[in-house]
């Protein structure tokens, strides 16, 4: 995609076709799981130096699913704040079965 993406009704939809395979959304859902658990984990107990987990889970397991399964670049350097809201919303259409995991 050459040209900028303005609105994030059409980021959402490039978005999507970033993330055509299975294992690609399944480590995806898998990511944005454990930054919320590890989020109401250190919420509940204080523990700050988890925080660090984030990364990890939320970037790591997606930028390893897009090497390996999807074979492109993550949407994540060139539009950061819409793909933060997009792994959300995907996140919880997987959940509620707006989305399949199969594409």
């Amino acid at each position: 995609m050459s040209e900028r993406i303005k609105t994030f009704k059409e980021f959402y939809s490039y978005y999507l076709s970033q993330h055509r395979k299975k294992w690609t959304r399944i480590f995806h859902f898998a990511g944005t799981l454990l930054v919320i658990a590890v989020i109401i984990y250190v919420l509940q107990s204080g523990k700050e130096r988890f925080l660090w987990y984030l990364p990890i889970f939320g970037w790591g397991l997606s930028a390893f699913s897009h090497y390996v399964f999807e074979k492109n670049v993550p949407t994540t350097f060139k539009y950061p704040v819409f793909t933060l809201i997009s792994d959300f919303r995907m996140f919880f259409e997987l959940l509620t079965g707006k989305l399949t995991f199969k594409a």
